[in-house]
């Protein structure tokens, strides 16, 4: 079987029948893909990648409010760790004592 050049010379045939094979296929989905997009008239392309980018930043407004609420939520939990710890006795300053361990 002779490996064919592609077209637009994007990038170089592949050498096995396998890698040959995944390579008309791709092809065949990016083809699929511009037949499909060429159906679509240019103002359903424009409002579609607006609502997806409305989506998205909707979504990255929920994710950073949930990110806010669970740094508050640590902050709290570190002040009141530090809080219970005031009532335990220091395990450094005068009263610490050496030990040596052979």
């Amino acid at each position: 079987m002779e490996n064919m050049n592609p077209e637009n010379n994007e990038e170089e045939s592949p050498r096995t029948p396998f890698e040959e094979f995944l390579y008309h296929q791709r092809r065949a989905l990016e083809e699929t893909g511009k037949a499909l997009e060429a159906l679509l008239p240019d103002g359903f392309r424009s409002h579609g990648s607006n609502a997806s980018k409305e989506f998205t930043k909707g979504f990255r407004v929920l994710v950073d409010a949930a990110m806010d609420e669970m740094k508050k939520a640590s902050k709290k939990a570190e002040k009141a760790a530090d809080e219970a710890d005031d009532d335990r006795p220091s395990t450094t300053g005068k009263t610490k004592v050496k030990v040596q361990v052979d």
